[in-house]
């Protein structure tokens, strides 16, 4: 039975929550506002048809004269290209919602914390958009083009939106979480789960395992998992690389003491 006249250990921790409830709520609320402000920015200019258009250009390059893609529900031509609109906003607004995110966790941690999770931000957000642009601009056109190559002549092809969508969808997260590689490699030696000499030992199963893993996620052409895989494997090497600076510049003081004595 506790003593009445003892302390209660949660007085005046309510005032404290509450507060971080309500930067957390400003913090929400501006990034869904930065958002909301790009998605009516790109409603403006170039719209949400136009934009469609940007990104079935890869896949209507490779099409037989003529041939378009088609909508096979009555509301797809609506709902797509609002759902691309709502993508694109998201992926304009990011660095804002990045921000939001860092300047909320940010107060909570250490200064060789902030030196690790700072750049893991940027650089992840970068990697991401980076390997998203790869795949648009390199492995669509080389992805269309061997289908469209195999293609009988006999056969119109008239691909439908969603469809595309879809698709579109699966490669840009596959290809940019592909690009994610350096990020994971540092963060698993940071945290100590793996060594740097256990990641160059795993070279060799690593590639193997980034030729499986462009198997599965990609369409069955080789130059498309070649795309993912040979890069993959590159960003694997700069993560070792990453890693070692990472462990040496983001120490925690008492760390560094121990690895000099």
């Amino acid at each position: 039975m506790s003593d009445s006249n003892s302390p209660d250990e949660l007085a005046g921790t309510e005032q404290p929550f509450v507060a971080h409830l309500i930067e957390l709520r400003d913090r929400l609320i501006r990034a869904v506002a930065a958002i909301g402000i790009a998605a009516m920015v790109l409603a403006v200019f170039p719209g949400p048809g136009e934009l469609y258009d940007i990104l079935a250009q890869p896949l209507v390059a490779h099409l037989p004269k003529g041939a378009t893609l088609i909508a096979t529900s009555v509301i797809s031509p609506f709902m797509v290209p609002l759902k691309i609109m709502l993508m694109a906003a998201f992926l304009l607004a990011l660095p804002v919602v990045l921000y939001q995110v860092w300047a909320f966790v940010a107060p909570g941690l250490y200064a060789h914390e902030k030196k690790l999770v700072l750049p893991l931000v940027v650089s992840s957000t970068l990697l991401f958009l980076i390997g998203v642009a790869f795949c648009y601009f390199f492995v669509f056109g080389q992805v269309f083009a061997f289908i469209q190559g195999f293609a009988p002549k006999s056969i119109t092809a008239a691909p439908d939106i969603e469809a595309y969508l879809s698709f579109v969808l699966t490669m840009f997260l596959a290809f940019g979480l592909a690009f994610e590689v350096p990020v994971a490699v540092v963060v698993l030696a940071r945290m100590g789960v793996v060594t740097v000499q256990k990641l160059k030992d795993f070279r060799g199963y690593f590639v193997v395992l980034a030729f499986v893993i462009a198997a599965v996620v990609t369409p069955p052409d080789v130059v498309s998992q070649l795309a993912l895989a040979i890069p993959m494997c590159l960003l694997y090497e700069l993560g070792i690389w990453a890693a070692q600076i990472f462990i040496k510049h983001t120490q925690a003081p008492e760390e560094a003491e121990e690895a000099e004595a």
